[in-house]
């Protein structure tokens, strides 16, 4: 089944607008887009499932007992649809993204890891044991130089320390972003597992992020796993001798669309290292927004016609400092101004 039928199709219950049925509509969505990280296609029982489960028909536990019976009755369908591990993985990621528990620790990331993959490959749970490469088509075949097996859990227990031990208080949203890029980077460079590494970092991602209470677009994974992938690959990627180094805004632009709606456009051909088009020029802006420059555009892109005293309200601070940063995204040409004060609305240019 291809990915723009299951997408349509799952896409219907979140246009109709009902919370719940919205609600678990995205996290299938995720769940089945995260599959594209390997290429892998779902079949048409598990969207016949998801439909079950999102009309409230079944519960999360009763489809996966489906997508288990399903598999268990006939092996040769299972040969002939090639379709077993993105229908058992997909329906356990929706699992683990509807529950609310999460303890930000390795051996959270252990037990994703376990729950996503037990009974599809050797392993699971565990580091591996042995080290390996991988061909990267945006590399021209070379390889990211993953951790080695004898330190990395070592290696990732470091990265989480420095992570739980960091404070993003007082920090701007692009300050922010620049860190979670970079502690996400930075674990996927381990690449503790032996299979299943970046369908694991994302589902700890998710989960993490939704402790500081961001609002994620679950359209960006649905729609760009495989550009989420090959972004941690260009992060982690320097070849001297050919003048590539690491480049970590192609996954700064993933989470801007991710937690703040930005509309960055995603290529994969961007990212091979013989792309040969500036795509500094195209980034150049990323940086440039602060927090509450980012929280006006949220606002007005919902409500265009509020007034700026509303808004000052809403993310807690004077109307003066409103009006100084309202004036100054317009010299910006972030917005603009409509029809007058009194009955105008706001623009968000670009959008």
């Amino acid at each position: 089944m291809s990915n723009e039928k299951w997408s349509l199709e799952l896409s219907e219950y979140i246009k109709q607008g009902e919370p719940e049925k919205k609600e678990k509509a995205k996290t299938w969505e995720t769940a089945i887009g995260l599959q594209d990280v390997d290429g892998l296609k779902p079949s048409e029982y598990l969207l016949d499932t998801a439909k079950e489960h999102i009309e409230g028909n079944i519960n999360i536990v009763e489809a996966k007992q489906r997508i288990n019976s399903y598999y268990e009755q006939s092996f040769e369908r299972m040969k002939e649809e090639n379709t077993e591990e993105a229908d058992k993985v997909s329906v356990r990621i929706t699992e683990i993204l509807s529950e609310n528990a999460f303890n930000f620790s390795p051996a959270e990331m252990l037990n994703i890891h376990k729950r996503l993959f037990t009974g599809i490959y050797d392993g699971t749970g565990k580091y591996r044991d042995y080290n390996f490469t991988k061909k990267e088509w945006i590399l021209n075949n070379d390889t990211v130089t993953y951790s080695s097996f004898e330190t990395l859990q070592e290696t990732i227990e470091y990265d989480f320390n420095q992570e739980k031990n960091f404070s993003y208080k007082d920090l701007s949203l692009d300050e922010s972003i620049k860190h979670l890029c970079r502690f996400t980077s930075n674990v996927w460079q381990v690449h503790p597992f032996c299979e299943g590494n970046t369908r694991t970092t994302a589902v700890f991602l998710i989960k993490y992020l939704r402790t500081f209470g961001f609002s994620i677009n679950d359209e960006v994974f649905a729609d760009n796993a495989w550009y989420f992938r090959n972004a941690l690959v260009r992060a982690n990627y320097k070849n001297y001798e050919k003048n590539v180094f690491e480049d970590i805004s192609f996954l700064e632009k993933f989470f801007y669309n991710l937690l703040t709606n930005s509309k960055y456009e995603l290529k994969n051909r961007y990212m091979h290292i013989d792309y040969k088009e500036n795509v500094e020029e195209e980034t150049s802006n990323i940086n440039i927004l602060s927090l509450e420059e980012q929280a006006i555009l949220n606002i007005i892109r919902k409500k265009p016609e509020i007034k700026q005293e509303e808004i000052a309200s809403m993310i807690n601070k004077s109307l003066r400092t409103i009006k100084n940063y309202m004036s100054e995204m317009q010299k910006k040409g972030l917005i603009e101004r409509k029809n007058g004060k009194r009955d105008g609305e706001w623009i968000v240019k670009g959008s």
